[in-house]
C-alpha cells in the first residue's frame, strides 16, 4: 500500500528525484485544525450532569448528609428572617475537606482552586462560592467538632456490626511538621530574636501604611512572630527536661516556626522536624478506632492513652491488642490485661543470648509473666501476623494517598485537628466500601 492510499492528498517525490530537480513535487502547506479561541461557544448543563451518578463525589456527599452536624450547625450564627449574608451549609465545608482528602489534597487553596475549575468540586459547591479562610478555619479550629465526628462515625459502624472491637492493631507514624531544621535555636539565640520581634512589632505599630488592610496584615503579622518566639521559650524547659545530660540539655532547642515540633528520626534514617502520630485500626475492616498525637520520637509509653482513647471513643476497650517491639513496656502491659486486654507484642531479645526470652524473670508480675509464655506459642504468632497487614497498610494509605506525609499547620491542636480530618476521610472510604451509607 502507497503513501497516496495511506495520505490522500499527500504528494511525494519521485524515487531517486533531488531538491529542485524535474522530479520533484513541491508539497502544499499542512491543513491543521487550530484552536479558534475568539468565536462564540455556547455550552448549557446543570450541575447534576457534571459527573457520573457513582462518582465518589457523590458517595461522600450522601454519606455526610446522613450524619449528625448539629455540633456544626449550633456555631452558624445567622437565622431565617434575620439580618446578614447566609451561611454556608456546613456538609457542604465538610464534604469538600473530605473528599479532598480522599483525592490526597489537604491545601485549603488548593481545595478553593478546585471548586472554580474541577467538575467533582463544583458539582459539590453546586453555585455555592467558597474560599479558603472558611476551609482553613473548618480544619484548624474545629478540633472539638470533628472529633465528634470522628466518634459519630465509628458509632455508626459500630451499630452496624461493621466494625468489631475484638482486636486492635496500634502503631505509630512520624509526619514532617511544617518548621525547617534551621528554625530551632537555643536559649541565646531564642532571647535575641525575641527582642528582635518586639522591636519589629513597635516599629510596625507606629509606621504609616498605604491603607488600613495593609497596616493590620503587617501589624499581625509582626504579634504572630512575637507569638511564635515566645511559645518557643516557653516550650524551651519541656525539651531541657527531655535530655539524659547536662551538655544537652545546654544544646537544647526549639524552633521559632513550630515550638511543638520535635526533631525525630523518620523512616528514611534523616532526621526532621515531625510529629508522631498514634493510630489503632480493627483487623477486619482496617477502619482506624483509635488516634492520638504526641512529639515524642519513642512509642514507648503509649500504649495506655491509645486503649484509653479507644475506649473514649466506643465505650469498650478492644479484647485483643496488637503493637510491635517499640510499644513494650511491662508496666502498661500489666495494666491493660488487669482491664481485660490480652496484649501480642514481640518479647525483647535478652543481652545473654543464652537466656530464653519467653521465660518469666523474678521481677514480672504475673500478667507480664503470661505475656512472654504467650508470644513463645505458635498460635500468638500466627495472630501477630494481623498487626503489620492492618495497621502498616492504614498508615501506607493515609500518608501516600491522604496527604499526611507533610503537615501544613503548625501547632499540636492545628495538627491533632488536621490528622483527625485525614482518618476521618480514610474512615468514611472504608465506611462507603463496607455499605455503611447504601
Amino acid at each position: 500500500m502507497s503513501t497516496d492510499d495511506l495520505f490522500p492528498g499527500y504528494v511525494t517525490a519521485q524515487p531517486g528525484a533531488s531538491e529542485g530537480s524535474a522530479g520533484a513535487v513541491r508539497r502544499e502547506a499542512p491543513r491543521l485544525a487550530s484552536p479558534q479561541r475568539a468565536q462564540t461557544y455556547l455550552r448549557v448543563c446543570d450541575f447534576e450532569s457534571l459527573i457520573a451518578q457513582d462518582h465518589p463525589a457523590r458517595l461522600v456527599w450522601n454519606a455526610v448528609s446522613q450524619l449528625d452536624l448539629s455540633v456544626f450547625l449550633a456555631r452558624v450564627s445567622s437565622v431565617e428572617n434575620g439580618p446578614g449574608r447566609a451561611a454556608v451549609d456546613p456538609a457542604l465545608v465538610i464534604s469538600l475537606l473530605l473528599f479532598g482528602r480522599c483525592e490526597g489534597i489537604v491545601n485549603a487553596r488548593e481545595l478553593e482552586r478546585r471548586c472554580e475549575r474541577d467538575d467533582a468540586f463544583r458539582w459539590l459547591c453546586g453555585g455555592v462560592s467558597i474560599n479558603h479562610h472558611l476551609l482553613s478555619d473548618y480544619e484548624s479550629k474545629l478540633h472539638l467538632e470533628v472529633d465528634a465526628l470522628f466518634n459519630q462515625l465509628l458509632a455508626v459502624l459500630l451499630h452496624q456490626d461493621l466494625v468489631s472491637l475484638e482486636r486492635t492493631a496500634h502503631d505509630g507514624t512520624r509526619v514532617r511538621a511544617s518548621a525547617g531544621a534551621a528554625s530551632f535555636r537555643r536559649e541565646k539565640t531564642l532571647q535575641d530574636c525575641l527582642v528582635e520581634a518586639q522591636t519589629h512589632l513597635t516599629e510596625v505599630q507606629q509606621e504609616p501604611a498605604a491603607n488600613a488592610p495593609t497596616r493590620a496584615a503587617r501589624r499581625r503579622a509582626a504579634r504572630e512572630r512575637q507569638a511564635r518566639v515566645e511559645k518557643a521559650l516557653a516550650e524551651l524547659p519541656k525539651v531541657r527536661a527531655a535530655k539524659r545530660t547536662a551538655e544537652d540539655k545546654a544544646e537544647a532547642r526549639v524552633s521559632t516556626t513550630d515550638a511543638d515540633a520535635r526533631v525525630m528520626k523518620m523512616p528514611d534514617g534523616g532526621f526532621r522536624p515531625a510529629y508522631n502520630v498514634q493510630l489503632a485500626a480493627d483487623p477486619i475492616s482496617r477502619v482506624v478506632t483509635g488516634v492520638g498525637l504526641t512529639n515524642i520520637g519513642s512509642d514507648s509509653g503509649q500504649t495506655t492513652p491509645m486503649l484509653l482513647d479507644i475506649e473514649r471513643r466506643t465505650g469498650t476497650r478492644p479484647s485483643e491488642y496488637l503493637a510491635d517491639g517499640g510499644y513494650v513496656n511491662t508496666e502498661a502491659f500489666t495494666a491493660a490485661t488487669l482491664d481485660g486486654t490480652t496484649v501480642y507484642a514481640p518479647v525483647p531479645a535478652p543481652r545473654n543470648e543464652t537466656i530464653d526470652r519467653h521465660a518469666p524473670k523474678p521481677t514480672d508480675s504475673p500478667e507480664t509473666a503470661a505475656w512472654r509464655a504467650r508470644m513463645a506459642t505458635p498460635e500468638a504468632k500466627e495472630l501477630y501476623k494481623q498487626r503489620a497487614s492492618t495497621i502498616e497498610l492504614v498508615n501506607a494509605d493515609l500518608k501516600g494517598h491522604r496527604g499526611l506525609e507533610q503537615l501544613a499547620v503548625r501547632g499540636s491542636s492545628k495538627v491533632f485537628s488536621s490528622v483527625l480530618w485525614t482518618v476521618l476521610a480514610y474512615n468514611l472510604l472504608q465506611a462507603i466500601k463496607l455499605g455503611a451509607f447504601a
